[in-house]
């Protein structure tokens, strides 16, 4: 009776193991198949990725360059030409770098002949990551701004520009002259006189040229102001 019980009891056992090897193996089968199909994806993902800068990136870059070169050569010297033909290649190659350098290019060409509405349309199209090159940039959409006798806009636009140039002594000074000479038109003297002083205090090495002085322009606010 004992010997049937242990047999039973073995038959039992080996059932059950059986059992957990069959769940087993249908755990590993959905794995690897769960395995298989991320595996698939992130090749197809890659595949793509791959095809895409190769086939479809790469040449529109060499091609957005090809054009902004060729308008360097065939359109120098005559900014009406310029102007058309950078912003031909602006609007074609937007997502490119080339396409955003056509831009800033179409933008000067456009304010050259005076267009200084077109202008700062084509420089809301430019970005860069670089800081000196963003700040001119912006600094040049504000001189668009004062051309147009939008005063308010310009000086918001100026005062971005120097965030923008991260105090760069080049950049900051000449921009703040920019801010002076609109708030000079604004009738805004201490506005002015701010802008002259922060030259003298934080600049000390910028000069005007000329034979004229800051401190020339500080007394000429001064006295305006009644000081």
């Amino acid at each position: 009776m004992a010997t049937n019980n242990n047999q039973q009891e073995e038959q039992n056992t080996i059932e059950v193991l059986d059992e957990n090897l069959s769940n087993m193996g249908r755990r590993v089968e959905t794995n690897k198949k769960a395995i298989y199909v991320a595996f698939g994806g992130i090749i197809l993902i890659a595949a793509l990725t791959f095809g895409y800068i190769y086939l479809i990136r790469n040449p529109k870059v060499e091609k957005a360059y090809d054009a902004y070169n060729q308008v360097e050569i065939t359109a120098m010297n005559n900014d009406s030409v310029s102007a058309a033909e950078y912003k031909k290649v602006a609007d074609q190659y937007s997502s490119t770098d080339a396409g955003k350098l056509a831009a800033l290019s179409a933008a000067e060409a456009f304010y050259n002949t005076g267009d200084y509405k077109q202008a700062a349309a084509m420089l809301e199209k430019f970005s860069t990551k670089d800081k000196v090159l963003g700040a001119n940039a912006t600094t040049l959409l504000g001189d668009c701004y004062v051309n147009l006798k939008n005063y308010d806009k310009a000086i918001e636009t100026f005062n971005k520009a120097i965030k923008e140039c991260d105090g760069n002594p080049q950049i900051a000074p000449r921009v703040l002259l920019k801010e002076a000479v609109v708030f000079d038109a604004q009738k805004k003297y201490d506005k002015a006189l701010e802008c002259y002083e922060s030259i003298k205090k934080n600049y000390p090495e910028f000069t005007l040229g000329g034979g004229v002085t800051l401190d020339s322009y500080i007394e000429r606010e001064k006295a305006r102001l009644g000081k």
